[in-house]
């Protein structure tokens, strides 16, 4: 509401004073302040010194001023500008003392009263006296023979105050409740009224607070009818008066508390002063040891300087707070004058230039929230904040266009102005993203022309857009864009300064509203003008009002005016486009008389009409009226008073012509809706999806928190229940004063004050001169809360599920809704488990039924547990679940990361072998999905539970939040960072390298029995996983895994080489890496179609096409140079392949096996890393990169002829990805160390190189090559002939290349066969197959999941895993040939 804002300034005396000021006072206008010493007086004040009262009288000086401003000559400020010497001088004062009265006892309280003076003395008696020094010979009023009781309803004689000694020690008069609220010097409070007109003894009577014994002092708060009194206790109570019985009604306490300030909340002493500011929306409290606090009306604190930076310096050390002997609030409550009491000890000293350091008055500086003053409605949904000279918007960057709603909570800044900061200007609610926005506010500094006559700002508005602000000062209005960053001010001044705003101003879409008093005509009136008109009075449209209007606002086509005869008046208001510029017209639609429910219209805090009404069964019926004026919400003195349309009558069930009946409709009697209320929001936007938060009505009670007056609807348009209401009104707290609530978005926006020291850029020698030392630099910060769990949680306590669920479903998209679940749970857990009473109905099951609801329930669980001490566990998973049943759930849902949060829950409560059993479980699953960041928690949380294994569970689990990768950051014994590099981890868990080796364990790896155990045990399982890979010729994955692992590859192929690594079928194999790695089936050139290969029409179709294309010397130019300008070239060619491969398939006889074979690769769209497109394709292979092998040898002698050309271009076309290729070398490199040659020639074959096969063949010659390996290889090569000739013929070339090599393993094999077709099988080799696979067998029970899932885990993951391994191969691939990948 109200917010300190920099540093206070202090004010220095013009004359030198040796004295310490005593009081501050300010006069109604709050243009003059007068201060009061003991020997001086700045400016006129009565004067309160041994019971004398000094009159003086302050004569006009017309034409002298003590200062003048000097313009140039030619300036627009000279030229006959009304007021103009008043306005811009400061006046020339003089002060005669004209009488002094003795009243023969010390005064102890001044007040003034309309005409008269009330003065109290300490003898106990209350003085009515004439300003002009008269007592008109009326008596003084004796205190002991004023009646005081209960209430007004008691016997007239009431009990006297029965003691001589009784006087009053401070009063404050209340106009609005008639009376005098006073604190008497035995610490008691009450309130004296006049019974009648004539202000005599007989004509008082005082009411009686019962409770209040130690009073000290009070201040009235006439708008809302309120006393505070102060307490010798630090707190202070406020009070307000019982219309029906007259009696003193408590209505809250403001106190520190406890557990905000631990150190200070008893130690305040008693309260000092107490001060309302002008508009009557804050108080200020001081205490007799200092400090200050700021309350909002109803109790919300704003600001305390007993805490933080304000109590403490930078070092830590601890403040003297600001004792303060007087304060008075300054204009418009943006300034408050301090009297500092501390200095009140010492006597001024002299600096060093011999200048007297004087005594200050310090002013603090404050913005405030524009509701405080105008209360309109056409922007709900903004925190608009004005200072005295500058407004404080929280519209995001106004760069930021607002046409989707955006998801993001906190976006950066967008500078990018090219589509218009605004796209969409139809838009009823800005984005999210723009109302949240950052955290710096938007300032818009207040045109300096319009301030030097107007100042300081009294009203201000913004448009429903965000788009453009208007601003009131003293006279007249200006208007300002936040799109243009212009200002509009009235062209012609007079017109400015003949029109004074009276009850404040509103947008209605293009055009300003504003209510006026016209000075020249002496007329109230009401105005409306066109923001894109220049500002004169010649394109407003005025129209005159009978009544002084206090207050304004607008709802959709409706102006409704509350006026000073307490009568409300409603306006219809409509576009016409006359001419050039649009104008708006006015016709008043009805007024509804007040004045029997309201004592006195300044007690009006605000009037707004709203669509909100208690039939929500109608609107059912007829959703056209939902948004409707359909009551009058009015807020007096903090009631909220509703009056609704009357619909009993006729006028319903006529079917009237006129569409403009239903707005005549009368209004029923008020009704009461709610209490101690300080702003209400409501909005005229319909969503069908969110008719609970748009149709509800929300208050700010202060203290209180916020109240929801939320609609009831039956479930899908059943009729409702007769017993249940329509509307349920809902209290619930929230941290951050409210100033906006987004209703769609659940959120209420809110500013907090916060300070920054600069206490250390001061010696220690001159810290106590400067300001900077002693107060910190305040700000004010934009904050925001989410209160949707409060609401739902109302609702599951009033038995209201089925209606919790209706809203929680339509608030289900929104960013935060899993925060909000989890905020639930929480607080019901917190609040429960920690109870010391048994709680006979417990809200915890209810909340758990009601989240189980979701489809975020297990995360929401499991993020509130680990956010939540040890030992409420086991009360939150009697109701939630076992969490083992919570962790398999997540297996069955593959939600793995959540699983494993879920297992640093089963490892605390759980004894290690569970904990094992499930990390098994969710190990092979993460294997399987090639989570591998996973994978690696999961190798360290298996080894960290069998170092631990026999020990008990920790008693108190760490409370860390849980990571994207499933959070293993804490085991029991071993803290290990996440971000340890895989080669740290490889260093650290050495899981492969002495695995691999075939001769056994050795070394330190090896040295407990435990480790053994468990490391063999994590072993088995990676083996089963890289055995399971190789047999579903997954090769990609295999090498993602070593790589992402360490698993050592070499070592463990070696031993497989006889079993999983052996290739069975060539063919398959051969598909299958086509697939994986988006390699293009091969292609055969154009001229060698002219064998009499297929028949005619795969000749002419192939032929004809890509001769037709361009010729081929142009592509292989294009393939050299690299540039961008060559795609669209590449594209036209690479589709005229894939078309000559779409006729292929048309012929092909077997056409299934063609397209899987042929097409698939060129023509998938957007695979995961995106190439599969056919431009990827080509310009990912360029030959200047050098990642292409050298032509074969066979061909680089020859001359290139139109042919060659032609197949190296082919050759050049039907190449993978760069990144394939990397990926396929280094595993051709990785099988030729483990001397698996049969998948070397897999990969040869794909590659078509003829080189890696001689290296095969030779290697196979050279060592003792197992026979049937030749074997294999030999059919596998067969095979892939045959396939060729039927399926593939683009491999038919390279086939025909390496056939001496295949002749020559022909022959090996027939000499092979003769002498080995007798031998018996070897023994040994048997019990090696079978073992693995029995192992398998065994524990293929543990891992239900289907071994294909791997092919749809997500293209993300998969892309993190290519680029990870892409690093890994790289870097292989420079340094030397090294087989551990870390």
């Amino acid at each position: 509401m109200y917010f300190l804002s920099g540093w206070p300034k202090r004010l220095l005396f013009p004359l030198e004073s040796q004295e310490q000021p005593l009081h501050i006072q300010t006069d109604p206008q709050r243009a003059f302040f007068a201060v009061l010493f003991p020997s001086q007086l700045s400016i006129w004040y009565c004067r309160t010194a041994n019971g004398y009262i000094l009159f003086f009288e302050i004569p006009s000086a017309r034409d002298k001023y003590l200062y003048e401003p000097i313009y140039p000559k030619g300036s627009p400020h000279l030229k006959g500008t009304p007021h103009y010497k008043e306005e811009q001088c400061a006046p020339s004062l003089n002060l005669e003392m004209k009488k002094v009265l003795d009243l023969q006892a010390s005064i102890t309280s001044l007040q003034s009263m309309l005409e008269d003076l009330l003065v109290a003395t300490a003898d106990g008696f209350l003085h009515l006296i004439h300003w002009d020094g008269m007592t008109n010979g009326r008596k003084a009023i004796n205190l002991c023979t004023v009646p005081f009781s209960v209430d007004l309803q008691s016997s007239r004689a009431g009990s006297l105050l029965g003691f001589e000694d009784v006087y009053i020690r401070d009063m404050e008069y209340c106009a609005t409740l008639d009376g005098f609220a006073v604190v008497f010097n035995d610490g008691r409070v009450g309130f004296i009224t006049p019974m009648s007109s004539r202000f005599t003894a007989e004509q008082l009577h005082g009411v009686w607070a019962q409770d209040v014994v130690d009073g000290t002092c009070v201040a009235v708060n006439n708008k809302y009818r309120l006393m505070a009194f102060g307490c010798a206790n630090g707190s202070v109570q406020v009070y307000t008066i019982d219309t029906t019985t007259g009696a003193m009604q408590f209505s809250h306490k403001l106190e520190l508390t406890p557990k905000q300030y631990p150190d200070i909340w008893n130690k305040t002493g008693p309260v000092k002063l107490i001060r309302w500011s002008p508009d009557s929306c804050v108080v200020m409290v001081t205490w007799e040891c200092g400090g200050l606090s700021l309350w909002s009306v109803f109790g919300a604190q704003l600001i305390c300087t007993l805490g933080g930076d304000f109590a403490y310096q930078s070092d830590g050390a601890k403040k003297d707070p600001l004792k303060i002997s007087s304060m008075t609030w300054g204009s418009e409550g943006y300034h408050l004058w301090v009297i500092d009491g501390n200095s009140s000890n010492m006597k001024p000293e002299r600096n060093a230039n011999n200048e007297a350091q004087q005594f200050g008055i310090l002013q603090f500086q404050f913005i405030k929230s524009a509701l405080t003053v105008n209360p309109c409605m056409s922007n709900q949904e903004q925190v608009l904040l004005q200072g005295e000279d500058r407004l404080y918007l929280n519209c995001g960057d106004a760069a930021q266009t607002q046409s989707p709603r955006n998801t993001s909570a906190h976006s950066e800044h967008n500078h990018s102005r090219e589509r218009g900061p605004f796209s969409d200007g139809s838009l009823d609610s800005q984005g999210l993203s723009t109302l949240l926005g950052h955290r710096h506010w938007h300032v818009v500094q207040i045109h300096s022309t319009y301030l030097e006559s107007n100042w300081p700002i009294r009203f201000s508005a913004i448009d429903k857009l965000g788009q453009n602000v208007a601003v009131v000062g003293k006279f007249g209005f200006a208007h300002y864009s936040l799109l243009t960053k212009k200002w509009k001010l009235f062209g012609n001044i007079t017109q400015e300064q003949t029109m004074m705003v009276t009850g404040g101003l509103a947008w209605w879409n293009d055009f300003i509203v504003l209510a006026c008093y016209n000075l020249n005509d002496h007329q109230e009136e009401l105005r409306i003008y066109l923001r894109t008109s220049n500002l004169d009075n010649a394109f407003a449209h005025i129209t005159k009002v009978q009544a002084n209007t206090l207050l304004l606002s607008v709802f959709r086509d409706i102006v409704i005016l509350f006026r000073a005869d307490c009568s409300i008046c409603l306006y219809s208001i409509e576009r016409r486009s006359d001419g050039l510029n649009p104008t708006a017209s006015i016709q008043i639609l009805q007024e509804v008389s007040m004045s029997r429910y309201i004592p006195h219209p300044f007690l009006v805090v605000s009037v707004t009409l709203t669509s909100v009404r208690t039939e929500t069964g109608i609107t059912l019926k007829m959703p056209q009226q939902a948004c409707e004026a359909e009551s009058i919400m009015l807020n007096l003195a903090g009631q909220l008073i509703m009056l609704q349309r009357d619909r009993s009558g006729p006028q319903i069930r006529d079917k009237d012509n006129n569409p403009n009946q239903r707005k005549h409709l009368p209004f029923c009697a008020p009704v009461v809706l709610a209490q101690s209320v300080e702003n209400v929001w409501t909005t005229c936007r319909i969503n069908k999806q969110k008719r609970h938060l748009l149709e509800a009505l929300w208050l700010s009670c202060g203290g209180a928190g916020m109240k929801v007056w939320l609609p009831l609807f039956p479930r899908d348009h059943r009729k409702p229940h007769s017993f249940l209401s329509r509307r349920i009104m809902l209290p619930f707290h929230i941290n951050i004063y409210p100033l906006a609530v987004l209703f769609e978005d659940a959120l209420v926006l809110g500013a907090v004050n916060d300070t920054v020291l600069y206490d250390c850029l001061y010696t220690q020698s001159s810290a106590r001169e400067h300001l900077e030392v002693l107060f910190p630099f305040s700000i004010v910060e934009r904050t925001s809360q989410i209160y949707l769990h409060h609401i739902l949680r109302q609702l599951l306590v009033r038995n209201l599920g089925e209606q919790a669920l209706l809203l929680a479903h339509s608030c289900a998209t929104l960013p935060y809704f899993p925060h909000v679940l989890e905020l639930m749970l929480h607080e019901v857990l917190e609040e429960e488990a920690t109870s010391r009473e048994p709680i006979p109905d417990p809200l915890l099951p209810t909340v758990a039924k009601f989240i189980t609801e979701f489809p975020l329930f297990l995360q929401t669980v499991v993020h509130c547990a680990r956010k939540t001490e040890y030992a409420l566990w086991n009360y939150l998973f009697a109701a939630v679940g076992n969490p083992k049943d919570l962790f398999e759930e997540c297996l069955m849902a593959q939600d793995l990361d959540t699983a494993a949060s879920y297992l640093i829950i089963l490892q605390n409560m759980e004894v290690p072998a569970v904990s094992r059993q499930h990390a098994t479980l969710l190990f092979n699953t993460a294997l399987e999905q090639g989570k591998w960041d996973l994978c690696r928690h999961m190798i360290r949380f298996l080894k960290a539970i069998g170092s631990g294994e026999t020990e008990t569970p920790p008693a108190t689990p760490t409370t860390q939040e849980p990571s994207s990768s499933g959070g293993f950051e804490f085991f029991r014994h071993r803290s290990i960072s996440l971000s340890q590099s895989a080669e740290n981890l490889h260093s650290k868990f050495n899981l492969t390298k002495t695995l691999s080796m075939p001769s056994g364990p050795s070394g330190k790896r090896w040295s407990k029995d435990s480790d053994c155990a468990e490391n063999m045990y994590i072993d088995m399982m990676l083996w089963r996983h890289a055995r399971r890979l190789l047999e579903e010729i997954k090769l990609k994955d295999l090498g993602c895994f070593a790589a992402q692992l360490g698993f050592e590859l070499i070592g463990w192929l070696c031993k497989e080489r006889a079993r999983a690594a052996r290739v069975e079928d060539f063919v398959c194999a051969l598909k299958k890496l086509h697939k994986d790695f988006l390699w293009p089936f091969p292609v055969i050139p154009a001229s060698s179609i002219n064998s009499p290969f297929k028949n005619g029409k795969y000749k002419t179709a192939v032929g004809e096409q890509l001769l037709k294309s361009q010729s081929a010397d142009t592509f292989v130019n294009m393939e050299m140079d690299t540039g961008v300008s060559n795609t669209p070239r590449s594209r036209s060619w690479l589709g005229t392949i894939s078309s000559s491969q779409r006729e292929i398939d048309t012929v092909s006889s077997h056409g299934p096996h063609m397209q899987d074979a042929f097409l698939s690769p060129l023509l998938s769209k957007g695979d995961e890393c995106s190439i599969g497109s056919a431009t990827d394709l080509t310009e990912t292979s360029s030959m200047v990169d050098g990642d292409w092998t050298m032509v074969d040898e066979n061909f680089s002698s020859l001359s290139l002829s139109q042919s060659e050309l032609e197949q190296l271009s082919l050759e050049l076309a039907s190449k993978g990805p760069h990144k394939s290729q990397v990926q396929l070398r280094y595993l051709l490199h990785i099988f030729m160390e483990a001397g698996c040659l049969d998948w070397c020639v897999v990969i040869g074959l794909i590659l078509r190189e003829s080189s890696v096969i001689n290296q095969v063949f030779s290697i196979m010659q050279s060592s003792d090559t197992d026979g049937e390996v030749y074997q294999n290889i030999k059919t596998g090569l067969d095979a892939v002939d045959k396939w060729a000739s039927t399926d593939c013929p683009g491999y038919k070339p390279f086939l025909t290349i390496i056939k001496p090599q295949i002749q020559k393993l022909n022959e090996i094999v027939e000499e092979q066969v003769q002498p080995e077709a007798f031998q018996p099988v070897n023994p040994s080799k048997v019990p090696e197959q079978v073992n693995p696979r029995a192992e398998e067998s065994r524990n293929s029970s543990s891992h239900g999941t289907n071994p294909q899932s791997d092919a749809g885990s997500s293209s993300a993951s998969r892309h993190e895993e290519d680029k990870a391994k892409t690093e890994d191969e790289d870097s292989f691939q420079e340094s030397s040939y090294d087989c551990v990948v870390s």
